[in-house]
């Protein structure tokens, strides 16, 4: 493949939905493996769920030996590099498909390639950071993507969704302490001291837990207990309450609305609205779970949903690197 191309990383599994998602704004993939699929589209202009990262023109890249690899890696680069300059750190990102033992090839390219570029552009390579910039959008750097051992894409432009692995708590509750705190990198924005939060389904208390930690006031809402670092947390209420009945006291309102309830998306859907209608929240992270029902329908219901889209600003839909059957939804309420 010679012309340029869009590859379109996802979670390994999820290829069908990312291919599915895709389809609506007519980008149709011509070739996909475990955790990617390329299209021969040179742009990326529409906010993906699915898809973690979309590197943009990429060019196909193939060799035989690590060398050959990384050496047209830098031909690449050094090509891209002849009217700019960088003077300050810049993302530098060698990743692989979900495939055994390719993660240490990539590895070795990566080194071989810092040795290679080091040598050409020291002080440009020096600058180089192996990491994604905190929030998601448009990013320029260098970036590899390793189909298999032979054959990578590399790019400038990447589309990054902002999807990323979080460190683990052992005090948090559950794992889904992971999901909000990824969520708050996609947003943007994190709890505040003094800040409060309404936490519907809250048990065992993941969620409530993580707010709690950044300073924030929790009211966490479910009939279950909390356990771990929630439970008797001095920031956190617990109210034994229905969460689909609760509703904050007239004149009140919170500054976080959380939810993350293994309930009918449709019905949660339906409170998220709710509390937008009546503006009893200013930012929100929702987790709506799919697996009984058509993820890419419910994922258009959200985005014609006009109460999210008119009311709200700043809205990012995203399967999460720590989603499963299910994608997290993150706005500010106007």
């Amino acid at each position: 493949m010679t012309a340029p191309c869009t590859l379109f990383s996802c979670q390994p599994g999820f290829e069908p939905l990312l291919a599915a998602e895709l389809r609506s704004p007519g980008i149709r993939l011509i070739e996909q493996g475990s955790g990617w699929g390329i299209a021969q589209v040179p742009g990326m202009t529409f906010d993906c769920c699915f898809a973690h990262h979309a590197l943009i023109n990429s060019r196909e890249v193939v060799g035989k030996s690590v060398n050959a690899l990384a050496s047209a890696i830098v031909d690449f680069f050094l090509q891209s590099m002849r009217d700019e300059r960088i003077d300050a750190q810049w993302p530098s990102i060698f990743r692989g498909a979900s495939v055994e033992g390719l993660q240490s090839r990539v590895n070795s390219v990566e080194k071989a390639w810092r040795e290679d570029a080091g040598s050409k552009m020291s002080r440009v390579v020096k600058l180089a950071q192996p990491v994604f910039p905190p929030s998601s959008g448009a990013v320029r750097g260098l970036f590899a993507y390793f189909v298999d051992f032979n054959r990578c894409f590399v790019s400038r432009e990447c589309w990054h969704g902002g999807q990323r692995r979080m460190k683990d708590d052992s005090r948090a509750p559950s794992r889904s302490y992971l999901k909000v705190e990824e969520a708050y990198g996609i947003l943007a924005k994190y709890p505040q001291p003094g800040e409060t939060v309404a936490d519907l389904g809250a048990a065992p208390g993941g969620w409530s837990y993580s707010a709690a930690q950044y300073g924030a006031q929790v009211c966490a809402i479910d009939n279950g207990p909390l356990t771990a670092g929630a439970r008797d947390h001095s920031r956190i209420e617990h109210l034994r309450e229905d969460a689909f009945a609760f509703h904050p006291r007239p004149g009140e309102r919170y500054d976080w609305l959380f939810c993350d309830m293994v309930e009918d998306p449709f019905r949660v859907l339906d409170v998220l609205k709710r509390w937008i209608d009546h503006q009893w929240c200013r930012l929100f992270i929702v987790n709506l779970k799919f697996g009984r029902t058509d993820p890419i329908a419910l994922l258009e219901v959200v985005r014609k949903t006009p109460l999210i889209t008119n009311r709200c600003s700043g809205v990012r839909i995203r399967h999460l690197y720590h989603d499963r059957d299910e994608f997290t939804v993150a706005g500010v309420v106007a």
